[in-house]
């Protein structure tokens, strides 16, 4: 099965399953960002069969209920999102994918959030699909990756760049919630009214709009080397810090630079609010993690595929992405802690 089948296949879901009868509090759809991460790497896994064991989690996409006349009144309706889907799928056979994306790029951003920033990283993933071939299922795919962003927008307090620190000391540093419960829109809501949020999201370096890319992979790098520390706390969700970011950083290239600096202060505030939200005061120390001679990028790769897990997956992708742009060994360790954290499937 080739990409492209496998999106197709996979577009008759929805982007959630497993919620309440309201369709809130349940789990992501990773299906469609795991198989662009297995194909593009090329991972020995048969996609065919992943993709079968996979679908059978997940529910069937609703048809749409109503054309929407006013996005901005739409945006965090989660029972609009067939209609979102609408909406995306007539703007991008009208237009170029890039310009829909500028559009839209800019509206959502502070929502970034949405749906534990899984639409941001839907979109990431389909934008290196289409960079690559432009073909109708990649354009579907990312007309979902945009109706998921903005059915499940989540603005969260609003916090800027503007001191000195760099990316690992500012993460570190992040105020965390004191009652650290519930789920992420019930966390999200505290951020706030906790005292120092604010000034420790803002006290990460300011950048020049050309300084973006390094500025964002800074971040992923701080993140995932953060997760040997406080990984086990929280395993799924805090290896959304790192591929959030590192999303963001590969949809730059097609993006007019204009919209650079607000993409780094929205996507750090997201990652910053993750942290904040689930992880602990204090590192959890697992030394057996630490880096090894033998690791290697490819060997991480291999065992990601071998697990099979979709977060395994994704965050072994972008842990490798940060690892060829500066050989650090301790991410190839939190790619390896990953596995070990997050059940097989």
């Amino acid at each position: 099965m080739q990409l492209s089948e496998a999106y197709e296949h996979m577009h008759r879901f929805g982007p959630e399953f497993g919620g309440d009868e309201e369709g809130n509090h349940g789990l992501t759809n990773h299906g469609p960002m795991a198989v662009e991460v297995i194909t593009r790497r090329q991972l020995d896994l048969n996609v065919g069969r992943w993709v079968d064991r996979y679908v059978r989690r997940l529910v069937d996409l609703p048809a749409p209920s109503r054309p929407i006349s006013d996005w901005r009144l739409a945006l965090g309706d989660h029972r609009r999102l067939p209609d979102w889907h609408a909406v995306f799928t007539a703007d991008l056979s009208q237009r170029p994918w890039t310009d829909v994306l500028a559009m839209w790029w800019p509206r959502l951003l502070p929502g970034v959030a949405a749906g534990s920033t899984h639409g941001v990283i839907r979109v990431g993933h389909a934008v290196r699909t289409l960079r690559l071939e432009v073909s109708g299922p990649a354009l579907d795919e990312l007309a979902h990756g945009l109706a998921f962003w903005a059915a499940r927008y989540l603005p969260l307090p609003s916090a800027r760049p503007a001191g000195t620190d760099p990316a690992a000391a500012a993460l570190e540093r992040v105020t965390r919630l004191p009652d650290q419960s519930g789920f992420i829109a019930h966390r999200a809501a505290r951020l706030a009214s906790t005292p120092g949020w604010a000034s420790s999201v803002a006290a990460m370096r300011l950048v020049e709009a050309a300084q973006v890319p390094d500025a964002l992979l800074e971040i992923v790098t701080a993140a995932a080397r953060n997760y040997l520390r406080y990984g086990p706390a929280a395993p799924v969700l805090l290896v959304h810090t790192a591929t959030a970011p590192n999303a963001v950083r590969h949809v730059l290239p097609s993006l007019p630079v204009r919209l650079w600096a607000d993409s780094l202060a929205h996507v750090w505030t997201a990652t910053a609010a993750i942290q904040a939200m689930y992880a602990p005061g204090q590192p959890i120390d697992r030394p057996a993690n630490a880096a090894r001679p033998d690791d290697t990028a490819t060997g991480a790769l291999d065992a990601a595929a071998a697990h099979g897990d979709e977060h395994v997956l994704k965050f072994t992708d972008t842990i490798v992405d940060a690892f060829d742009a500066g050989a650090d060994p301790e991410l190839l360790a939190a790619a390896r802690q990953a596995r070990e954290l997050i059940a097989r499937p």
